[in-house]
């Protein structure tokens, strides 16, 4: 009895990629599709959402030690 392998669509090109050990740069297809996600990090193009007001120097209260 042989399991179907799992595919995935890379984040970045869409391309369909067999999820297992044969494939080096999963999620993704490619070390190019990889250096463009980790580039939209780099340059800010994807950010995790912040509640703090971007002028305030102080921690939001959940966070403040006092």
């Amino acid at each position: 009895m042989s399991q179907e392998k799992r595919k995935i669509s890379c984040p970045t090109c869409s391309k369909q990629i067999i999820w297992d050990t044969s494939s080096p740069w999963r999620p993704f297809c490619s070390e190019r599709c990889r250096l463009i996600d980790l580039g939209e990090w780099l340059d800010e193009g994807y950010k995790i959402p912040d509640k703090t007001d971007p002028g305030s120097p102080f921690l939001p209260p959940e966070f403040d030690p006092d």
